[in-house]
């Protein structure tokens, strides 16, 4: 008796909630899935089961992938802050008719004692800065620091994973890090570089909010950076569960024309 052809499902990013769906699903007989990481990381946290390294060539080239590899769900799982392929992602799935959700961590929520100075863009929080210190702790990670090039009365100390590429603010210094961090080690941080403003994305999650404790417990400003909504008309899970049971419902309906089929084992750049 022939079972039915294994479901597949894209997810897409190289989140903690990407790799902790990935792991989750990995193994399941009735479904195929497949995570892809844009490569921005020269040495990425690879997920559970299949893996792809690379873009897609936008919106047209991502249609094509999903409709190439009959792709019957999608999950995009990216950095909050990754609005480009969220479009993209959105356009795509629309053009092709593959449902798309939005998997999303909830963002940091302001507790007494914190002194949040909230930004609408990098540009607004260099704007602001300032006014606020002369000591930044800048952790919006190595893309988009060209908005700080300019700021020659503030020191930086910058933190990302990989080294970043001018522009870069003049008067800086680099430290190659990845989290989860500690709050012990995030105050110490604070303390011996004199820090007295912080800077950073609202990236939610557990791995880098123990600065915003840091902060709190040191008196210190912390400039915080809103993250874009997710696309219009698509749907938003907090959770890999909430994920797991949105797929669920999705792939019990029936499947579309040309039942997904499983695609090469490995990684290939797109």
């Amino acid at each position: 008796m022939n079972s039915a052809p294994a479901r597949h499902v894209l997810i897409l990013g190289g989140t903690t909630e990407a790799r902790r769906l990935a792991e989750e699903l990995d193994g399941d007989p009735a479904l195929c899935v497949t995570s892809s990481l844009a490569g921005r990381v020269a040495e990425p946290r690879l997920p559970a089961g299949r893996v792809r390294i690379g873009g897609f060539g936008g919106a047209g080239g991502m249609a094509r992938w999903l409709r190439e590899h009959q792709v019957d769900a999608l999950i995009d799982a990216t950095h909050p802050f990754a609005d480009t392929i969220s479009l993209n992602a959105a356009r795509a799935a629309a053009s092709v008719h593959v449902p798309l959700l939005a998997l999303r961590r909830p963002g940091w929520v302001a507790g007494p004692g914190d002194r949040w100075h909230p930004a609408a863009s990098l540009a607004e929080a260099a704007r602001l800065l300032p006014g606020l210190g002369e000591r930044v702790f800048l952790t919006t990670g190595r893309m988009g620091l060209a908005a700080f090039a300019e700021l020659s009365g503030q020191w930086f100390l910058i933190r990302s994973v990989d080294a970043p590429e001018p522009p870069v603010p003049p008067r800086a210094e680099v430290i190659l890090d990845r989290g989860p961090f500690t709050l012990e080690g995030e105050a110490e941080l604070l303390r011996r570089h004199r820090i007295d403003v912080v800077v950073t994305k609202d990236s939610g999650g557990h791995a880098t909010a123990a600065k915003l404790t840091a902060a709190r417990e040191a008196g210190l400003p912390v400039v915080v950076v809103r993250r874009p909504p997710a696309p219009d008309g698509v749907a938003v899970a907090g959770a890999p569960d909430e994920a797991i049971a949105w797929l669920r419902t999705t792939l019990a309906r029936p499947a579309r024309a040309g039942p997904g089929t499983r695609p090469a084992t490995g990684q290939s750049s797109g």
